[in-house]
C-alpha cells in the first residue's frame, strides 16, 4: 500500500493491521517469558533487539530528513492514526506530539495475561523501537510522557527539534 493509497484505509483494513501487530506482540511477550524461564533479564538482550529494530526502521522506512513536521507525516501517516486511534496534538517545526488513545500491544499482552507490572516494562522495551527510529534522525530528541500501559489515558510521544 502506498502513502497516496492511504486515504482509502477500510475498516477491514485497520483490524488486519491491528491483529498483526497484536500478534507480534504476543510472540514477543512468549520469548521474553520462555527467557526468563531460562534465567535471563529482558533488559539486556529485549531492549536491544527493540532498539536495533527500530534503528533498521528509521533506516529503511523514513525519508532522511532534518524536517520536523516532514518526519511527523510520515510516523503518524493515516493508517497509523486509524490504527492506534492517534492525534496529532502539535506539529510545528520544532516540536511534534501525538497521543495514541488505543495501543494493539498492550491489547495483545492482556490477553496472555500479562500482570499490570510486566505490561509496564513491556511497552517500555517495545517503545525503545520508536526511541531507535528517532535516533537514526540526529537533529531530533524523543521523550516518552505517558502511557496506556501505566494507565494513563493515552500514550503520549514528544519529538522535538535539537536547538543549534
Amino acid at each position: 500500500m502506498t502513502i497516496e493509497n492511504l486515504a482509502t484505509i477500510s475498516e477491514p483494513h485497520v483490524s488486519d493491521m491491528r491483529s498483526a501487530i497484536e500478534h507480534r506482540a504476543a510472540w514477543m511477550f512468549l520469548l521474553l517469558d520462555e527467557a526468563r524461564k531460562e534465567g535471563l533479564e529482558w533488559d539486556g538482550f529485549a531492549r536491544k533487539a527493540i532498539l536495533r529494530c527500530g534503528r533498521f526502521h528509521g533506516d529503511c522506512k523514513f525519508s532522511k530528513t532534518d524536517d520536523l513536521q516532514a518526519f511527523g507525516k510520515e510516523f503518524a501517516n493515516e493508517l497509523v492514526k486509524k490504527i492506534f486511534e492517534m492525534d496529532v496534538v502539535e506539529m510545528g517545526p520544532n516540536r511534534f506530539v501525538v497521543e495514541f488513545h488505543y495501543c494493539p500491544l498492550v491489547s495483545a499482552w492482556k490477553k496472555q495475561n500479562a500482570t499490570e507490572a510486566e505490561i509496564k516494562h513491556l511497552c517500555d522495551i517495545a517503545m525503545d523501537g520508536d526511541r531507535g527510529i528517532v535516533e537514526t534522525f540526529p537533529a531530533f530528541e524523543f521523550e516518552l510522557q505517558d502511557t496506556l500501559a501505566k494507565g494513563d489515558k493515552v500514550c503520549r510521544i514528544i519529538i522535538t527539534k535539537k536547538k543549534g
